[in-house]
């Protein structure tokens, strides 16, 4: 009975990604508004309905597309921090992959440089919430994990402070990636400072 219950997860697995592959691709052809369920339907060779079981409506499934991305970034970010040698050095090499990286990825790419993509710029702004929320979460675990004397709220706030100053690089372009982090670690050099010897001063 497990085995074919895990060979149901995979093959469900496996449709959402199909559908994810194919609503990314449509997305960045096209942009949101001209997205239609049954468009990502057909690429994927599956029924339109398969789609809206799957995700309910269009909205769901650009958020399910933006999510996706963003765990993908989080990922890289992740395997580019590890080697860091101290919270800095991993802010900037943080920031520095998330530019270059946006500016490579097609869907990212769209969203921030095309006519097709103006309605998907809210993804990243003013809907973009999820991001936020998942991308925030996950560096202000890494940022302990380098200064463990850092408390959560601390750790949670200089997180939140990086993605929002990585987003506002990113949707206005005025720096290489290089320059954007260093002007993020300028700022937040004496903030990580004051933060760490607060902390360790009160144990």
């Amino acid at each position: 009975m497990g085995e074919i219950t895990s060979f149901s997860d995979r093959t469900k697995a496996s449709l959402r990604e199909a559908l994810l592959d194919a609503a990314t691709e449509l997305l960045a052809e096209r942009g949101f508004t001209a997205l239609r369920m049954a468009d990502v339907a057909a690429r994927a060779g599956v029924s339109r309905q398969t789609v809206y079981n799957e995700f309910g409506n269009k909205a769901a499934l650009a958020e399910a597309v933006v999510l996706r991305t963003t765990s993908e970034f989080l990922e890289g970010i992740r395997l580019r921090v590890e080697d860091a040698r101290d919270l800095l050095d991993g802010i900037r090499e943080a920031v520095v992959y998330t530019i270059e990286h946006a500016r490579e990825n097609r869907l990212v790419a769209t969203t921030l440089g095309t006519e097709a993509g103006e309605d998907l710029l809210p993804l990243l702004t003013t809907k973009g919430e999820p991001i936020l929320t998942a991308a925030t979460e996950v560096a202000a675990e890494q940022y302990r994990e380098f200064e463990p004397s850092l408390s959560p709220e601390s750790a949670g706030l200089l997180a939140e402070t990086v993605v929002r100053l990585s987003l506002s690089h990113l949707v206005m372009p005025t720096h290489s990636a290089g320059e954007a982090a260093a002007s993020v670690v300028a700022v937040l050099a004496p903030a990580i400072r004051a933060l760490t010897t607060d902390s360790k001063e009160t144990l």
